[in-house]
């Protein structure tokens, strides 16, 4: 027969769960390596050739999951043109380009569910969209829902920036209208300015984004590891492989701009097709 707890009770209970919580959080973002010697794990150089072979592993996977990615990544357009409208109607003319192209920035936080459900096919596991959540149970989780803060706090920081370049540029008075913003955009030197200046600015973003998250989002998933070893690896992993990063880089970009034209419909397919292949991507850049 169940007993009415006492309120003093009850808080000790809740103080004990929140120190347990706290303990499993700072366990995952420290990692079970942090209190030893171990080695950073090893890092392998790859050809271009090993690209290929991770995108056709990721359509692959696609095939598979077809059903269930589709249902899942319309939410990605939907989304998008969500963002679109929201920027018509408020006069964020000016942020509808960095949106878009900001999506790449937080692209590694989306992708989560399609690196599970790659990492149980490869284990000859179920795999659905209901097991992508399986992330949760990740020993790394922590760290992944921190690591996933950092890409919000980039995006943030990217579409600030943006902001800030349209004021430096083509000054603080927001469009009229579509038409008047794209001529002054095309038409004008202050517009160029705004194209060239941006678009090395929002490189530098994505190359941080990339060299940051294209190991460590699969790694916390894959290992019981902290978010700093997590880190570290992609960032050996992207400077050891110079080339063949910059061409992945080029892809994931010219993916998703070319998904993104078709009222963004072409990310249903492009999404899931570039999260599957960075899964195996992880498998040749970080051996077992």
């Amino acid at each position: 027969m169940d007993t009415i707890r006492n309120p003093v009770e009850w808080a000790v209970d809740q103080l004990k769960s929140v120190a347990q919580a706290a303990r499993s959080v700072a366990h995952s973002i420290r990692g079970a390596q942090a209190d030893s010697d171990a080695p950073l794990p090893a890092v392998r150089q790859i050809a271009v050739a090993d690209l290929r072979d991770a995108l056709a592993k990721g359509l692959d996977d696609f095939r598979t999951f077809r059903t269930d990615v589709i249902f899942v990544c319309v939410i990605y357009p939907v989304v998008g043109l969500i963002l679109a409208a929201f920027a018509f109607r408020q006069d964020l003319l000016p942020l509808l380009f960095p949106l878009g192209s900001g999506f790449a920035l937080v692209g590694p936080i989306a992708a989560l569910g399609l690196y599970e459900m790659s990492r149980r096919r490869e284990q000859g596991l179920a795999a659905s969209w209901m097991d992508g959540f399986g992330m949760v149970r990740s020993p790394s989780f922590g760290a992944l829902v921190v690591l996933g803060l950092v890409m919000l706090t980039i995006f943030l920081l990217w579409l600030l920036t943006a902001q800030a370049i349209y004021v430096l540029t083509l000054g603080p008075e927001p469009p009229s209208s579509i038409t008047g913003f794209a001529r002054d955009v095309l038409t004008t030197g202050a517009g160029w300015a705004l194209v060239i200046v941006g678009t090395g600015v929002g490189f530098v973003f994505a190359l941080v984004v990339l060299t940051v998250s294209v190991v460590s989002f699969p790694m916390l998933l894959d290992r019981d590891v902290g978010l700093g070893v997590a880190i570290a690896t992609s960032v050996r992993a992207v400077a050891a492989n110079p080339r063949p990063m910059a061409v992945w880089g080029m892809i994931v970009a010219g993916s998703l701009a070319i998904g993104s034209i078709p009222l963004l419909l072409g990310l249903i397919v492009v999404v899931p097709v570039l999260g599957h292949a960075t899964w195996h991507l992880y498998r040749k850049l970080v051996p077992r």
